[in-house]
């Protein structure tokens, strides 16, 4: 199983972040990407949609036999849960994008955690939930910012339109006080450097690419199914429910090789 490949997905090109990372982490890997791009953005639709959406995909990750699921989007990771174990094979570890950065919250010495990410990630509560369960002494104060995404989705960063933007979020007074800050969207390591800019560098951000990617490595490492040795044609494979230019021309920037995206209509969700 160690030569299969790593499936990933996300509603779009947000999930390349986590791709990107765990390829540069992992060199020997391969991966299967599927931006679920007929439905992005999954942070204004519902839970229940998004599991459907969820269960059609990791079926056919599973299909494509990939040897662990990576849950690349903040939206999904919340609303799936546990219910994929209904879906596919228990042998399949899966990660999602949301439990690696509460290990990392709770491990750091900060107390007030600042959290920005889609309506469904913080309409869910699920990171603040869990940190004040896992420790009571945390604080989590929670923010949506429904722009960013569709922002950068449209390739609106690294400008005076994203600067704007994102100025005007961090301003929030929700936000008072935080020492850490959560990016809850796979989108937003895309803005990192702006984000810490607006900050002043004063907060310490919380990349989740990096942190799933590690988390990732720690899980393959534990089932035995790390690829130790590279393989002598290593390919990445990207999928999409609904083809677009700007996946593609995002895919080529992020992995600097020639990316053929195929479309798979044939999922019916």
């Amino acid at each position: 199983m160690s030569n299969k490949s790593i499936g990933i997905f996300d509603s779009g090109i947000g999930g390349l972040t986590v791709a990107n990372a765990i390829s540069a982490l992992l060199p020997n890997e391969s991966i299967v990407y599927f931006g679920d791009t007929a439905h992005l953005p999954y942070g204004d639709k519902s839970a229940k949609a998004i599991r459907q959406y969820g269960k059609k995909i990791m079926q056919f990750l599973v299909s494509q036999e990939c040897k662990t699921i990576v849950i690349a989007c903040n939206s999904a990771s919340a609303s799936i849960g546990n219910s994929y174990k209904n879906w596919i094979p228990a042998h399949i570890p899966v990660v999602n994008v949301i439990d690696p950065v509460i290990e990392k919250v709770i491990s750091n010495e900060h107390k007030t955690i600042g959290l920005i990410g889609t309506k469904r990630t913080v309409s869910s509560g699920v990171f603040a939930k869990k940190t004040k369960q896992l420790n009571a002494n945390k604080t989590v104060k929670s923010l949506a910012t429904p722009l960013l995404a569709p922002m950068i989705e449209e390739g609106f960063y690294n400008n005076n339109i994203s600067k704007t933007i994102i100025k005007s979020y961090l301003s929030n007074n929700r936000l008072n006080g935080i020492e850490s800050l959560i990016l809850a969207c796979t989108h937003y390591p895309l803005i990192a450097a702006e984000i810490a800019e607006v900050t002043a560098h004063k907060i310490h951000i919380l990349n989740s690419a990096h942190i799933v990617a590690e988390k990732l490595q720690e899980i393959l490492t534990e089932h035995g199914l790390l690829q130790k040795q590279k393989k002598e044609s290593l390919t990445h494979q990207f999928f999409v429910s609904d083809y677009t230019h700007g996946f593609e021309n995002a895919a080529k920037r992020f992995f600097g090789e020639k990316i053929k995206l195929k479309e798979i209509s044939k999922l019916k969700f």
